[in-house]
């Protein structure tokens, strides 16, 4: 299916596209059609590379015959996509107060108009279910549209508002992470990291997503390393490991007599094949 286009919207949503007699290519913004209106977004892979990204995400669906990308967006679509996105500020400050007069256990994360205006969707966090009946009613009346209350993880409400990690560049999961995967205290135990929640979490209070990254490296790596805790029969009698340092490959090993020394992997891979000889 070469007429095929994934299109990023706000934040990281995105979705799946089928075109025709239309010039695309990453970068453009355009207007597409779905089953309830029109929204505006920018193509972000198309073709093939579009197909595999599809199939590589849980949620990806073949598209409805009536989702399909209009046009190329024109200069005016443009504008009217700059003015929405500057409206929805107004639409969170009144928002947070209609949430405030209700008295309604959730905070406002971000605000969302589609590209018709017939849908306004308001993404929200909550410690628990929150009954926000009147609110909705309150909403539709206020801003006239169709309302959608998308209630959202902490982890999701970083990726929609953006930031800056630790590393000194935007987060991965509001740029270029196309799912955002399960990461488990193991992870870090690991890679020997230091586990102070401070030192290994992101700006949304969980475990960074970076910490999957390197993980299988590190394991695979740490099996060229004896175990923490054995006792090695070396070139100078039996030893015990003390700890392993995978990144600058060393091994640093006690003797019986208290005496401590680091040796390079390499050079205890050799001494142990010596005396083996």
């Amino acid at each position: 299916m070469s007429n095929f286009a994934e299109v990023r919207f706000k934040g990281t949503r995105k979705e799946y596209f089928n075109y025709d007699k239309l010039k695309i290519k990453n970068g453009l913004q355009v207007v597409v059609q779905l089953e309830d209106g029109q929204d505006c977004g920018e193509v972000t892979a198309i073709g093939a590379i579009a197909e595999r990204k599809c199939g590589s995400s849980s949620g990806c669906a073949t598209p409805s015959p009536k989702n399909s990308i209009l046009r190329i967006a024109r200069a005016s679509d443009k504008l009217k996509t700059k003015t929405l996105r500057q409206d929805e500020e107004r639409v969170r400050k009144e928002t947070r107060r209609l949430v405030k007069k209700y008295e309604v256990e959730m905070k406002v994360a971000e605000a969302e108009w589609r590209f018709d205006k017939k849908k306004l969707a308001i993404y929200f966090t909550a410690d628990q279910r929150v009954d926000f009946r009147k609110l909705v009613r309150e909403l539709a009346k206020t801003f006239r549209t169709l309302i959608e209350l998308k209630q959202i993880g902490v982890r999701d409400e970083a990726a929609l508002l953006g930031g800056v990690g630790r590393c000194g560049r935007e987060l991965c999961c509001s740029t270029w992470l196309p799912e955002l995967k399960p990461v488990s205290l193991k992870l870090a135990k690991d890679q020997s990291l230091n586990l102070n929640p401070s030192q290994i979490s992101g700006c949304c209070g969980r475990l960074m997503c970076c910490l999957i990254y390197e993980h299988k490296t590190y394991v695979d790596a740490r099996r060229r390393f004896p175990r923490e805790g054995k006792t090695l029969q070396t070139a100078i009698g039996k030893e015990l490991v003390r700890s392993v340092d995978i990144l600058a490959e060393t091994v640093t090993l006690t003797s019986e007599e208290g005496q401590m020394r680091t040796v390079l992997l390499n050079d205890l891979e050799l001494e142990n094949a010596r005396r083996s000889k």
